[in-house]
């Protein structure tokens, strides 16, 4: 959602809702883990009451188990956090999963997920950075891709791998053969005219990989 039309967000989450989006991604970004600012809870609760789609919540923050409440109460679906920001995450994961939410590990692309791997049982989505966080926009970067090779084979067939960062027609068949299944697409989508068409094609050719 970084890449939306924030002068007609409401306008169009509802026309991603009709064209068949299944999941909203939030990243959320304080201005200091990452260099740019974006929304917070309380636009996403506001927006919340206007769409049951699932809101997959990515604190790109500094202090993420300061905020968690927020993000609980607003109604988030999945909170994913830095594992740069918390580099012992397993107690904000379980916080995450007793909250009844889906507990996300993010890692950048110069960070090794070894870190990741020590807490897999308690993770239920992994999410690879492929581009370094904080701009929409940016050219994919497909040194990670190994990450995620690893990842499927180490992890639990259960755990979502997902992947964020210059996601569009050409790049994306890539990761969905190294094992992501969750993609994270903006300007692909939000730069075109047809929402619908944009997700169909882009999930066709993950699909087709």
């Amino acid at each position: 959602m970084l890449k939306c039309d924030y002068a007609r967000l409401g306008e169009q989450i509802a026309e991603l809702d009709r064209a068949g989006a299944k999941v909203l991604h939030w990243d959320v970004m304080d201005g200091h883990f990452v260099p740019n600012l974006s929304y917070g809870a309380m636009v996403i609760a506001g927006l919340r009451k206007q769409t049951d789609l699932f809101f997959d919540a990515h604190l790109m923050v500094s202090d993420p188990e300061k905020y968690l409440d927020d993000y609980v109460k607003a109604g988030c679906d999945a909170i994913t956090f830095h594992i740069e920001a918390v580099p012992e995450p397993r107690s904000l994961l379980k916080r995450i999963r007793s909250a009844g939410l889906f507990a996300g590990l993010a890692v950048n692309p110069k960070t090794p997920i070894d870190g990741v791997l020590r807490v897999l049982d308690d993770v239920d989505l992994v999410l690879i950075m492929s581009v370094e966080p904080g701009f929409g926009g940016q050219s994919f970067m497909p040194e990670v891709l190994p990450k995620l090779e690893h990842l499927k084979k180490a992890a639990h067939p259960r755990t979502l791998l997902s992947i964020d960062g210059g996601i569009g027609p050409a790049t994306i068949q890539a990761p969905s053969q190294a094992g992501a299944r969750l993609f994270v697409a903006g300007s692909s989508v939000f730069d075109t005219s047809d929402f619908a068409h944009a997700m169909d094609s882009l999930a066709a050719l993950a699909a087709s990989a």
